[in-house]
């Protein structure tokens, strides 16, 4: 089977297969950048492993002093650099996506809270976008294709625990 006759065959979900791991390159580069301070979103001197808050402008939004809640903010930054790691790698691989989907969810809705309301479009933005295109790629199985999905659900541990397909 030739590569046109598998795109043919595979309709809408090879563009969806390609759009999981652009999404997770993505994810994966956001931590990146917040962790090491690579210069595109997050100067070196702003890196988490310089001392830097990755999350501190979305979670201080509105705010003029972090207060009490400054501890929560240091323990949700490891949450969501953990988030944008693991996300990454799941959606790069085709492993997990229940999981990558709910979390990944959870994660833009909480990013989409911290810029609202959105400044290019008083509806919508990225986020809710990105929430769409997450379901829709667990809804077609699109990490059965370039990724290893099918192998990933074949392992015990998942058939056990299905909550990790």
């Amino acid at each position: 089977m030739s590569i046109t006759d598998s795109i043919r065959s595979y309709g809408a979900v090879f563009p969806l297969a390609i759009l999981r791991i652009l999404m997770g390159f993505m994810f994966l580069w956001a931590f990146f950048d917040k962790m090491f301070g690579l210069g595109y979103s997050t100067s070196s001197e702003n890196a988490m492993i310089n001392g830097g808050s990755p999350t501190e402008g979305f979670l201080r939004y509105g705010s003029d002093t972090l207060g009490w809640l400054a501890d929560f903010f240091a323990v949700t930054d490891v949450i969501i650099m953990v988030a944008f790691m693991l996300l990454g790698f799941a959606l790069i691989l085709g492993i997990g996506m229940k999981v990558a989907t709910v979390g990944g969810t959870l994660l833009l809705i909480m990013m989409f809270i911290g810029v609202a309301p959105p400044t290019t479009n008083p509806l919508i933005d990225y986020h809710i976008i990105y929430i769409f295109l997450l379901m829709a790629i667990y809804l077609a199985h699109a990490e059965d294709l370039l990724g290893l999905g099918k192998h990933w659900k074949e392992m015990s541990i998942v058939k056990r625990c299905p909550i990790l397909e």
